[in-house]
Order: C-alpha cells, then structure tokens, then sequence
C-alpha cells in the first residue's frame, strides 16, 4: 500500500527490522561518514569539546551526547582521551554494540539539562519527511511511494503546515523536500542543552540554493542506489541547514566542514620535505595523515558538508569556539 515519504521513511529506516535498528549489520557496511573517515576527525572534536569545557568553567560534569550514534564509533575514539567528569552518552534506536567500552550510556531518546556538547553527525538526514511535486495544474501535492519498490504517484494537496514551510524555506517551483519534522527535531535536541553548544553536522543547501529536483537517495554496501524504502537501503535527503538553524532559537554559526576544521588545526598541508631527511618514517606517517585531513576538508566531498554550532548560554565566549 503506497504512503507518504515521511511515513514510508519511518517505517524503513526505524520500523522493525529497518535498516539503522537491525542488528545484523551496520551504517558502516554501507556508507562512510567523517566518523570513520579518520580518527583525525575525532581529535578535531577533542579540542572543540576542550574549548566548550573552557568556556563553561570546566563544571563538575561534562556531557558529552552523540545523537544518531551509529555503533558508537565516536564515543569510543575520544573516551580514552577524556577526563572522568565527561559523562558520554550515545543516543541510538538499535541495540547496544556488545563491544562497546564500558563508560558509555546507550539510549533511545535525548537526555535532558545537559551541560555541554550535543552533537549529531549524519542524523538529520536520516530524520524522515514527505516529498511534494508538482500536479499538471501547476498544485502541490504529496508524493506517494509504494515501499516495496520505490514506485511514486502523486496524492492529494500539501496540507497547510507543509504549505506555510515551502512557502517560507522552499519557494522554488517543483520538486521539494518538506523539512519541517528535522527543524522540530533538531529544535528538541537543541533544548535539551541547558549549558554549552549543540553541534548538527550534515550534508545540506540554504534557500537560494535548494536543489531543483531534490536530492532523495539510498544508499547500500556502499553505493548510491534508489530510495526504496523497505528496510534494505539507507534513505536520506540532504537538509535544509537554514531552516533548521533558525528553528532552534539560539545563536548559531554555521560554516562548512572545510572551515570549521581549519580553525581545529586540520589543514591538510603537506609535512615539510626536511622531515624526510632527518625523520624518514616521521615523514611517512605525517604524509598520511595530512592524506587523510585532505579528505575530510575536500570541497567536493566530507569538506563541503556543513557544521551548525549553537551556543546556549555561554554568551560572548561562545562566539569564538570556530
């Protein structure tokens, strides 16, 4: 039976026996994000979390929550690398990895008061939303999918909360992807931060920018394939970045990945020829590593995905942690 994206999305992606709460395998069988790009990554985080520390007056708990955590690959890179006060959370709708290290919650929902770091890397994109197109008359009208194949029909007319957000952060003619439910998910995350900053880090566009026909995909064993949403692929839409910032209520800085790890030290510059005189295999290992930086800040690739920062009641010393 067909039925909305959002629906269908839900259904595929978290339903029973969908595709990020199965147990049999997981999202790093079939796409690679920063995360496992490079533990590079994860020590650029390390020194964002020890500015936000700084900024909060290093407090008796530190909260660090990883929401959409995967198989807790993050938590587990910088646990050996944290003081015991950083309390780490991995929130997740599958089931706890049993090699997980001890020192690290595993849940289904956000905890509340948090004092700290929120972060979201790739889970905006997975929060599932209805697609509009348009009708030969020229009307907007929810698309249709039928689950087990990924086949489209249109359906009735967009009801008037879809409406009022296209209008407002999609107003280019055709195809749309209707982002209201990621701005109210992210708008719950980020009020769950009571002290510090909520990080969502995604692929995206802003308004001026939306792409014409969408950007609705799947993706499986590590390949892009069609969104078919019955559990088998990974189904994602890049996220309306704006839409989402100005949802949750509190100042924000949002730049791309490329910049944002700059300003963390990752700058992909190649080691000095010197090095491989006087320290042959220091040189070798710097190459690789500048190799890998150079992934994670190539525009075209983990670079141009997008860092949104929000700073909840740190004031002027939030405006300088990027």
């Amino acid at each position: 039976m067909k039925a909305g994206w959002l629906t269908a999305m839900e259904a595929g992606l978290y339903g029973p026996g969908g595709f990020f709460v199965r147990a049999d395998d997981g999202p790093t069988d079939h796409f690679r994000t920063s995360v496992h790009a490079s533990p590079l990554f994860a020590g650029a985080l390390l020194r964002l979390i020890e500015r936000i520390d700084a900024a909060l007056g290093r407090p008796k708990v530190f909260d660090l929550v990883d929401v959409g955590a995967g198989r807790g690959e993050l938590l587990a890179q910088l646990r050996p690398l944290l003081p015991e006060r950083v309390r780490l959370t991995a929130v997740e709708l599958a089931p706890r990895p049993p090699d997980l290290p001890d020192g690290i919650e595993w849940r289904a929902d956000i905890p509340d008061h948090l004092v700290g770091l929120l972060i979201a890397t790739e889970w905006l994109d997975n929060v599932p939303l209805d697609i509009a197109d348009l009708d030969d008359e020229g009307r907007l009208r929810k698309v249709l999918v039928e689950p087990a194949t990924g086949v489209e029909s249109l359906g009735g007319l967009v009801d008037p909360a879809d409406l009022f957000w296209l209008r407002r952060w999609w107003p280019q003619a055709g195809r749309a992807e209707i982002g209201w439910p990621r701005d109210a998910a992210w708008a719950d995350a980020v009020g769950q931060v009571r002290r510090g900053c909520a990080l969502a880090i995604d692929y995206g566009h802003r308004r001026a920018e939306r792409p014409p026909m969408g950007t609705l995909t799947g993706f499986r064993s590590g390949r892009s394939v069609a969104p078919v949403p019955d559990g088998s692929c990974d189904v994602t839409a890049h996220v309306a970045m704006d839409a989402v910032a100005g949802a949750a209520g509190t100042p924000y800085v949002l730049v791309r990945q490329r910049e944002a790890l700059k300003a963390l030290g990752v700058d992909g510059g190649r080691p000095p020829l010197d090095l491989a005189r006087s320290d042959p295999a220091g040189y070798v290992r710097a190459l690789a590593a500048a190799g890998a930086e150079a992934e994670l800040i190539e525009r075209s690739g983990l670079g141009g995905h997008w860092w949104l920062l929000h700073n909840i009641g740190l004031g002027e010393r939030g405006s300088m942690l990027l």
